[in-house]
């Protein structure tokens, strides 16, 4: 995995920055099993979108409820590895996994 250097920044900044590094740590094991590549930019998006969901975590936030039927088409891998990491996070709500999954969906079609 090759990081920019605005993904560095954010792990850097992160309030999270041990259980943001664990969480990217599981996500490229994971990604790795199923042969999915993400572009440096991709990294990046989906780096900061973990920060924000460790944060939210930590505050007790949570996102709007998102209509499940929009997420149908998403691979079954890629919901799987949304699952594992909202589950290892923690304390978010279910919705983020549908969320989360696009990232993972979006570098497998790369």
């Amino acid at each position: 995995m090759k990081l920019s250097a605005e993904a560095i920044t954010i792990i850097e900044g992160s309030q999270d920055q041990k259980k943001l590094k664990q969480v990217i740590a599981l996500v490229e094991e994971r990604l790795g099993e199923y042969a999915i590549v993400p572009t440096e930019l991709q990294w990046t998006i989906l780096i900061n979108h973990l920060n924000e969901m460790l944060k939210r975590s930590r505050e007790g936030e949570t996102i709007p409820t998102v209509d499940r039927e929009l997420f149908k088409e998403v691979s079954k891998e890629a919901i799987a590895i949304s699952d594992e990491v909202v589950r290892t996070i923690g304390n978010l709500s279910e919705d983020e996994m549908y969320v989360l999954s696009i990232h993972f969906e979006t570098a497998k079609n790369n």
